[in-house]
């Protein structure tokens, strides 16, 4: 799943093959457009999917869409937004109802993917933002392995806490002994933009790759 180019561009930068996938091309780096959540029902159901191509010995990482999932829906669920001030009570029900199924349908999308790749022995990374009160942190069965609360410690623009989980594999923890890339960071509540808000630093994604992907004999700097 797409990273807006940001980790394949990193991973092929050190040497490995790398490809995104997503249902857009916004920045013109995605290898194959394709809608990713009926691949993950198709795969699901043993019916044919890009999955198919994906061997045991590659590793996916899915930036997954967490718009349902963070502590800001729970005020649209309140109806306590700003915008929702004079809704009636009935819109806001009905809203609900909106919320709960979209909500309900990313759940199912990224639980199934977790499925798959349990049963095809695919090595998976499942990366979303982090909270106590996130809904994957709730209600999900499975814990995530890595959160950084804090990403400018890796080099990014964003302090925005993230959570890592790790299927089919496990966080590598190498020593990466260079100095710290400090870019000039960035306050979240200031971007408006959905996609700036989403991106992720080249230095991030480097460092993590070799921190935390790579095996210790394959990172290189």
């Amino acid at each position: 799943m797409n990273s807006l180019g940001t980790f394949k561009n990193e991973f092929q930068k050190l040497g490995y093959e790398a490809y995104d996938y997503d249902i857009q091309d916004e920045f013109g780096q995605t290898d194959y457009v394709c809608d990713l959540f009926v691949d993950i029902e198709e795969a699901y159901q043993n019916r044919e999917s890009v999955f198919d191509n994906i061997k045991q010995t590659d590793t996916i990482i899915a930036f997954f869409p967490c718009v349902r999932f963070e502590d800001q829906i729970q005020m649209a669920f309140r109806g306590t937004q700003f915008q929702m001030k004079k809704w009636t009570d009935e819109q806001k029900l009905e809203y609900d109802l909106k919320l709960h199924r979209e909500l309900s349908e990313l759940y199912e999308v990224i639980t199934k993917l977790v499925i798959v790749c349990l049963r095809r022995k695919i090595a998976l990374i499942i990366e979303n933002p982090y909270s106590k009160t996130h809904y994957l942190t709730k209600y999900w069965a499975i814990q995530a392995k890595i959160i950084d609360k804090d990403r400018t410690t890796r080099g990014d623009f964003y302090e925005k806490p993230t959570q890592y989980w790790f299927i089919n594999c496990k966080p590598k923890y190498n020593m990466i002994l260079e100095a710290q890339v400090w870019n000039k960071k960035k306050t979240i509540e200031n971007v408006h933009n959905k996609t700036e808000r989403s991106l992720i630093s080249s230095d991030y994604a480097n460092r993590f790759i070799r921190e935390f992907i790579l095996e210790s004999e394959d990172k290189q700097c």
